[in-house]
């Protein structure tokens, strides 16, 4: 069965630290976390203890406690959620849990309800599962990996600003390969 950590850890080489694109729907984010979308996370008053620090924004990385709320974030709000622990295999647990982290759990969930054949609900429930373990990784992560690049170039579609994502996008949708 997949792993929480090994996952987290590669999603955060794509999520890095502190950024403020004013073309980000999401604002501000702290490794991936997006103060629109959780204003409410623990780890924004921390957040804002610092700004007014001489080493802000890196000095955030060496706050303990900070860089253990972000685990836990991604822990409650993505990976348990997603039921990635009931994954099979380990990389197509960290390409789902990768793209929920950077698209949302009921999009993710969606997608891989449709490259697997089940019921589109957008809920990960225990047939959305078996479907996703009996099938041939080299079938499934190919047909995701498309799916999530397809998806991507429907948001450019519909917000062109976006278009500057692109080629990073597609590199963290290919990353996930045997």
């Amino acid at each position: 069965m997949a792993e929480f950590k090994i996952s987290f850890q590669k999603t955060l080489t794509h999520e890095g630290g502190h950024v403020n694109d004013p073309d980000d729907l999401g604002k501000e984010t702290y490794k991936g976390i997006s103060r629109a979308n959780h204003k409410n996370w623990s780890g924004w008053s921390c957040i804002d203890k610092y700004k007014a620090n001489s080493g802000f924004p890196s000095i955030l990385d060496k706050d303990i406690e900070l860089q253990k709320q972000v685990e836990l974030f991604y822990l409650y709000e993505f990976w348990l959620p997603l039921k990635a622990d009931q994954i099979q295999n380990q990389i197509s647990a960290d390409s789902i849990f990768d793209f929920a982290v950077n698209s949302g759990i009921k999009t993710t969930v969606l997608i891989v309800q449709s490259v697997v054949g089940t019921k589109t609900d957008g809920i990960i429930g225990e047939q959305t599962l078996k479907k996703l373990n009996s099938l041939d990784f080299g079938y499934f992560q190919p047909a995701f990996t498309v799916a999530k690049i397809d998806h991507y170039i429907s948001i450019i579609q519909k917000r062109p600003t976006n278009k500057k994502y692109l080629y990073g996008w597609i590199i963290r949708s290919l990353e996930y390969h045997s």
